[in-house]
């Protein structure tokens, strides 16, 4: 049996304006219906695994859970960063989860959440051949076959085995980050490089016997976050002052260059790691003319163009080489030789305290979600959406007061001392400065159309009391 750590961090900025800090790429749909974090949890029901461990942000933590929940994932264990470190530290931290209360040396199978691997039978046999080195005290790196001179991809250098040699384990050299297209020619030419898959192999008391060895000041951070974690219902809190004590690295230069131990294994199974737009359409397969078109999209004579839509209607005519993207608040479109510098444009956006870097207008919420409609001077109306039996914190504004107007289900409204129970077309006033909470108490979705008005609308407005979702720290 092998405990899979996913890697459920990350900001997925090459993918804007889909993918938001407070919603990256890993809980998108963006080649099925799945999200890429429930695809590669999907992925591993063929093995034999004990349950997950998912290591991801304070910010995603509700997303995580509720995307597990709808897969029907009740078992795994989410370990929330509290900062990002990069991966060797939060390896670490799921290594010692896995050893934690068991007298077992677990091999963890190291995941990305969001990659894309279209040959699920080839995964799977080199992961059977990742666990058999990892038993034998290696620590595996899969290492994937490259098919062209990749300059969006990190590449591992292996020790070229002679001709007769066994060639399905490789001695690690080194990592390299991305290249220009000249070297990445170069590797491609020479035989001996491969792409960086960020998935790995190894026993849990093996890594971190190597991270102590070469990394004492990751190991004793990360050994003490972990010994200080707070354990809630649902998650499971790194205690904060220990983990930022820990530098920043990632397990390819702080371990596994600087071990003797490390190994390759290729894959070969139509991997990605979606990382532009442009593999988002390579991944999800054109049409005869070249196209990708997903949402509702009006095409007309256009060529290798992928053409997205979110909610309105794009209608695209003559275009060649185009992306287009839209979502209810940004449209991106943009040359394919030039997607590299989406990333160049969302760090404008937050220079410029743009909110499209950040969020969508859709919201999620461990309750349901809240949606901008519509904003100005002094008032804002949005569209919230409450689950069965959930309920909004106890809270007040000082800023502003609220109107609410139920549209579909029932609502049970506390304001100050008094306690209504409201139905479709029913509303009731809010003032500034009252107690109020919003309570779902029916079997179907509560909707409201919510209308605020005052000097200062931002959701940092809100004095929480009493909270069901571990908020109040906040």
């Amino acid at each position: 049996m092998i405990t899979p750590v996913l890697l459920a961090g990350g900001s997925g900025t090459r993918l804007w304006p889909l993918s938001r800090e407070l919603f990256p790429k890993q809980f998108l749909p963006l080649t099925g219906k799945d999200s890429l974090l429930q695809a590669t949890l999907k992925r591993l029901d063929r093995l034999p695994a004990e349950p997950c461990i998912v290591v991801c942000g304070e910010a995603h933590r509700f997303i995580v859970a509720e995307q597990m929940r709808d897969i029907d994932i009740q078992d795994a264990r989410i370990l929330l960063e509290p900062a990002g470190r990069d991966t060797a530290p939060a390896i670490a931290a799921a290594a010692l989860e896995a050893l934690h209360g068991s007298d077992k040396d677990p091999v963890l199978l190291v995941l990305p959440s969001d990659h894309v691997i279209a040959d699920i039978d080839a995964f799977i046999s080199v992961v059977q051949a990742g666990e058999a080195q990892a038993r034998e005290g290696q620590l595996v790196t899969f290492g994937i076959v490259p098919t062209e001179p990749a300059t969006g991809y990190g590449y591992i250098q292996i020790k070229k085995p002679d001709e007769a040699a066994e060639q399905s384990v490789l001695p690690l050299l080194s990592f390299t980050e991305k290249p220009d297209a000249e070297r990445a020619q170069e590797y491609l030419n020479k035989g001996d490089y491969y792409w960086n898959s960020g998935m790995f192999m190894f026993r849990a008391k093996d890594y971190l016997a190597r991270l102590k060895l070469l990394a004492p000041a990751i190991y004793e951070a990360c050994l003490q976050a972990h010994e200080s974690a707070r354990r809630e219902a649902d998650f499971i809190r790194l205690d904060e002052a220990a983990f930022k004590r820990s530098p920043s690295d990632s397990i390819d230069y702080a371990v596994m260059e600087k071990t003797e131990a490390a190994v390759v294994i290729p894959l070969d199974a139509g991997w990605s790691d979606l990382g532009s737009w442009d593999a988002v359409a390579q991944a999800t397969g054109p049409d005869a003319q070249g196209n990708v078109e997903q949402g509702d999209v009006l095409s007309l004579d256009n060529h290798n163009c992928l053409l997205r839509s979110e909610q309105r209607l794009i209608a695209a005519i003559g275009l060649e080489n185009i992306v287009v993207i839209e979502t209810a608040d940004a449209v991106l479109v943009a040359e394919q030789g030039q997607l590299q510098k989406v990333k160049t444009l969302v760090k404008q956006l937050k220079n410029d305290q743009r909110e499209e870097a950040i969020n969508h207008r859709k919201v999620p919420r461990p309750w349901g979600s809240y949606e901008t409609l519509s904003a100005g001077s002094r008032f804002q109306v949005k569209r919230i959406v409450v689950k069965p039996g959930a309920s909004l914190s106890l809270q007040m504004h000082h800023h502003r007061a609220e109107h609410w107007v139920v549209v579909h289900g029932t609502a049970e409204v506390h304001c100050d001392e008094q306690v209504l129970l409201l139905s479709e077309n029913q509303s009731t006033y809010i003032p500034l400065g009252s107690k109020h909470r919003l309570v779902n108490p029916g079997t179907i979705a509560l909707e409201l159309i919510e209308i605020q008005s005052g000097s200062y609308l931002g959701e940092d407005d809100i004095v929480r009391f009493e909270d069901s979702y571990g908020r109040l720290q906040n």
